[in-house]
This record gives C-alpha cells, structure tokens and sequence, in this order.
C-alpha cells in the first residue's frame, strides 16, 4: 500500500501558520515604537535612545562581552570536541561538557555568583565574560562536533606519513575544512551572549547589559514607547545579522570548487 504525497497547497498552509506564530509576536514593538501617541507615526523614540547614557553604557558592554565570548568560545569548545574525539570516554566527555544546558539558568546563575564570591572575584565585565562563555560552551561544542563528525581521519594518517606531528597535521589538514563549523560556533556563541539575560543579572554587578537594562527597566516602569524602539532595533540587527550570514553561506556554497 503506498502512501501519497501530501498536498501543496495543505504544506504551504503550514508553513504560513507556523511563521504567523513564530513572528507574528514581534509585530506590535515595531507598531508601537512608531506611535507618536496621538494616532501618527513618529521616529523621534529612536532618537532619544543615544541620549541615555545608562543604554550607551550597556551597548558598550554587550558589545565587548560578545565580542569575548566570540574569541574564547570556539577555541574552547574545539578543545572539549577533540577530547570526545580522542579520549577513551566520550560519551562521559560529552554528557558533562552538555549538563549545564539542563540545569535550570536561575539555579545555575546562582550557583555561579556563589563561585565567584568565594574566589573573590567581584561582579565586573569578566564575570559577566566568564558567565556568557559557560553557557556558550555547550552549543558551541555540538557545532564544532558535527562538523568534526564529517571529517575523513585518513586525511591525518596521510598527514603522518610524510613526516608531520600531530599539530602540523591538525594545522594544516583537518583545521581548513572544519573551520566553517568554528566560525559558526563563534557566531552562534556571539547571538547567545547578546541574549542571554537570567545568569548575567546575579553576576553583572553596577553593570548593565541591554537585554538586563531592558529587563530592569520593564519591570521599574514597563513598557514605552523608547523601549518598544529599543527591541525594534534588536529585532532587526538580529534579522540584518542572520540575513548577512545567510547570503555568505550561500556566496560560499555556490563559489567553484
């Protein structure tokens, strides 16, 4: 008995639905963020957001954190991929490099503002760093597996055989083709740590991030019009960003081999 195809016309229904719920939700901040409070439309809400210092400051900070958590991710989760790779135990490796994704962010930010206290370290940019490194690590580490998963191992014995060691080997053979796959976990680890919000409020100290100063300003006053405008702006940097990488994906998959 052999099953027929769906309809086109049933998939195409799907697929508007599941968009209309995925996006629908990010209509009204950009609707909002253009009112002018007297039924027209105005920009001037986007104006006023350079003139906070207390938002200039914490773009600042986003900034330099993801920056950071870009940098020391990947090298970091390439580390831990080669050891589920080369040691006797990977999937021990594995199930500890993963575990901190299932324990709950208040409890694991909690906990990690308990660790740093006793270290002495206070609340400052590298604690906020450090914090959006750990939850970065786990994804990061899945992205640099899977692409690691492709690669053919008798590239390497090849390698060896000429007479290379086994960083030269590395350096020179396997690195060149998984490098697609670290430069998506630095990305990937970059959009993470400009959302992450729940652990950096119990590390962040005097600081501010934008995804904490939006959340403390909601709930200290919330919502208005410059805050709709704020999360506007996100929206569509974080759309601009995915487009960007989107159209270099395809630049680099049509290029001529």
């Amino acid at each position: 008995m052999t099953r027929t195809a769906p309809a086109p016309r049933i998939v195409w229904c799907l697929l508007v639905l599941l968009l209309a719920i995925l996006y629908l939700p990010i209509v009204p901040p950009l609707l909002f963020s253009l009112d002018d409070g007297q039924g027209g439309l105005t920009l001037r809400w986007y104006a006023t957001l350079g003139s906070n210092p207390l938002l200039v400051s914490a773009i600042g900070t986003t900034l330099l954190v993801a920056l950071i958590a870009a940098a020391a991710t990947p090298v970091l989760a390439l580390l831990a991929a080669m050891a589920v790779r080369e040691l006797k135990a990977p999937r021990l490796i594995l199930l500890l490099t993963l575990l901190p994704l299932f324990i709950p962010g208040v409890s694991m930010g909690l906990a990690t503002a308990l660790f740093f206290r006793e270290l002495g370290l206070p609340p400052s940019l590298w604690s906020i760093a450090i914090v959006h490194i750990l939850w970065a690590l786990p994804f990061a580490t899945l992205i640099i597996l899977t692409v690691m998963a492709g690669f053919d191992p008798l590239y390497l014995e090849a390698a060896y055989m000429t007479g290379a060691n086994r960083w030269r080997a590395f350096r020179d053979i396997e690195l060149p083709l998984i490098r697609p796959g670290i430069i998506g976990a630095a990305s990937f680890s970059m959009i993470l740590s400009f959302n992450e919000t729940v652990r950096t409020q119990l590390v962040q100290g005097p600081r501010n991030t934008v995804q904490t100063y939006i959340w403390s300003t909601y709930l200290q006053v919330g919502l208005s019009p410059a805050l709709y405008a704020l999360m506007s702006l996100l929206i569509l940097a974080t759309v601009l960003l995915l487009g960007l990488f989107l159209g270099l994906a395809t630049q680099r998959a049509n290029r001529p081999q």
